[in-house]
C-alpha cells in the first residue's frame, strides 16, 4: 500500500492528527469538555460550507469558524465549559442547520459535503499535509507551554485560581488549540466522527491509568494505533477509513472497561 503516494500522505496526515488528538483529547476528557469539542466540529462544518458558498477553500472556513467559536467558549465561561451543555447543544444544532442551509445553496457536487461529514483522508495532498504539519507543530508547542497551568487548573481549579492562575485565560487558549486540532481532525474522520480520535483514545487511556504523564503517552499511542490501523483495514477491506478508526476506538474503550472490571473483581477476591 505504501507504493502509492496518496497512501503515504494518508498515513502521514493521520499520524500528525492522531498525535495532536491524543494529546489535546486527554485534557478535554480530564476537564469534562468532550461535548464542547464535538460542538466545535459542527461549528466548523458551518464555516466550511459557508466558505464553499463564497468560493473560499473549505479548510480555512472550517479553521476560522472553530477558532472563533473556541475563543468565544473560553471567554464566555469562568475557566470551564462544564455546566453549559444546553447552550453548547443549541449552538451545535444551530450550526449544523446553518451548514445544511449553505449546502442547499451550493451548486457543486455533494462529494465535498460527504467529505466534510465523514472525512476524506485519502484526498490529502502534499500542500494540505504541509499545513497539517505546520499547524500541528504550533499546537504541540502551545500545549507544551500551557501544560502545567492547564493540568493544575483541570485537577484543582479553586487552588489554581488562589495561586494566581488565570482560569479564563487558560481555558480560552486551550479551547483555541482544541479548535485547531478539531479542524485538522475533520480532515481525517469528518465532522460526525471527531469523537473517534479526539475522545475515544483519551477516555480509554484514563480508564487504564490515573497518572497524567502515562495517560497522555497512552492516549497518543492509542490514537495512532486507531488511525493507522483504520487506514490499513480500509485498504484491505475497501471499507471507509473513518468507519474503522471509530470502530477501533470503540473496541479499545470497551476492552479497557472490561479489563478494569476484571482488575476490580480480582482485587475484591479474598483468595
Amino acid at each position: 500500500m505504501f507504493a502509492f503516494e496518496f497512501m503515504r500522505h494518508a498515513f502521514a496526515a493521520t499520524g500528525i492528527v492522531a498525535i495532536l488528538s491524543g494529546l489535546v483529547g486527554y485534557f478535554m476528557v480530564l476537564r469534562g469538555e468532550s461535548f464542547a469539542g464535538h460542538a466545535l466540529s459542527h461549528v466548523g462544518f458551518a464555516g466550511a460550507t459557508g466558505a464553499l458558498l463564497v468560493g473560499m477553500p473549505p479548510f480555512w472556513g472550517l479553521m476560522g469558524a472553530t477558532v472563533l467559536a473556541g475563543v468565544a467558549m473560553g471567554l464566555g465561561g469562568r475557566g470551564t465549559t462544564q455546566g453549559r451543555d444546553v447552550t453548547i447543544g443549541l449552538v451545535l444544532s444551530c450550526m449544523l442547520g446553518c451548514g445544511l442551509l449553505f449546502l442547499h445553496f451550493l451548486t457543486t457536487s455533494a462529494t465535498r459535503a460527504t467529505a466534510l461529514l465523514f472525512g476524506n483522508v485519502l484526498g490529502v495532498d502534499r500542500a494540505m499535509l504541509g499545513w497539517l504539519l505546520v499547524l500541528g507543530a504550533g499546537c504541540v508547542l502551545a500545549m507544551a507551554a500551557l501544560s502545567r497551568p492547564l493540568l493544575f487548573a483541570s485537577l484543582q481549579p479553586e487552588t489554581a485560581e488562589a495561586r494566581g492562575v488565570n482560569l479564563r485565560l487558560v481555558s480560552t487558549v486551550f479551547l483555541a488549540i482544541v479548535a485547531v486540532v478539531t479542524a485538522e481532525c475533520v480532515q481525517i474522520t469528518g465532522v460526525l466522527l471527531v469523537f473517534a480520535l479526539m475522545v475515544g483514545p483519551a477516555a480509554t487511556a484514563q480508564r487504564l491509568t490515573a497518572t497524567p504523564g502515562w495517560g497522555i503517552v497512552l492516549s497518543v499511542l492509542l490514537a495512532i494505533g486507531a488511525g493507522w490501523g483504520g487506514l490499513a483495514l480500509s485498504w484491505w477491506t475497501d471499507c471507509p477509513a473513518s468507519f474503522w478508526i471509530s470502530a477501533l476506538s470503540t473496541v479499545a474503550y470497551l476492552a479497557a472497561g472490561a479489563w478494569r472490571f476484571t482488575e476490580r473483581g480480582a482485587g475484591a477476591d479474598p483468595a
